[in-house]
């Protein structure tokens, strides 16, 4: 059994971990906040524990918070007895984050199609467009067929 990691060894994974899903789109206090939350035991934390584990202000919290409910990767909740607000992250965070790019390919690939329509099919820059469209449309299928096969798998 590996040894309890220290508070600082958290924190640079959770800086680490955010700087990935940062580079990938993700905004990156809402990145911070999302890594915080994975390393949590339970999964939930309230604005106060995030603003401390992270070392940032409560402000800061509000917005990466409002912004990862907004998009469904947290929920809010009140726990019994307690007047705070506390957020968990989602069960399948990852799945619905790849939904989420799943959507935007097949946004891609209609846009990529109403450009062959404008350019024509046969011109230099239809039949790059007609490409782009085919791949997202490729790629949009297997991604959805993957997720379907995760949640068969790992049913919640």
């Amino acid at each position: 059994m590996a040894a309890e990691p220290s508070r600082e060894e958290i924190s640079q994974f959770v800086e680490r971990f955010a700087g990935v899903l940062a580079n990938s789109g993700v905004p990156t206090m809402s990145a911070r906040v999302m890594g915080a939350m994975l390393v949590s035991p339970t999964g939930v934390m309230t604005a106060a524990e995030l603003a401390d584990l992270l070392k940032i202000s409560q402000p800061a919290v509000s917005g990466a918070v409002r912004q990862l409910l907004q998009v469904a990767f947290i929920t809010r909740e009140r726990l019994p007895g307690s007047r705070k607000d506390h957020y968990r992250i989602r069960d399948d965070v990852f799945a619905a984050i790849l939904e989420r790019r799943n959507l935007a390919l097949s946004e891609w690939e209609a846009t990529s199609r109403s450009g062959v329509a404008l350019f024509g099919e046969d011109s230099p820059v239809g039949r790059r467009l007609t490409e782009a469209a085919d791949f997202f449309a490729f790629i949009h299928g297997d991604m959805s067929q993957m997720i379907k096969n995760w949640r068969a798998e790992h049913p919640r």
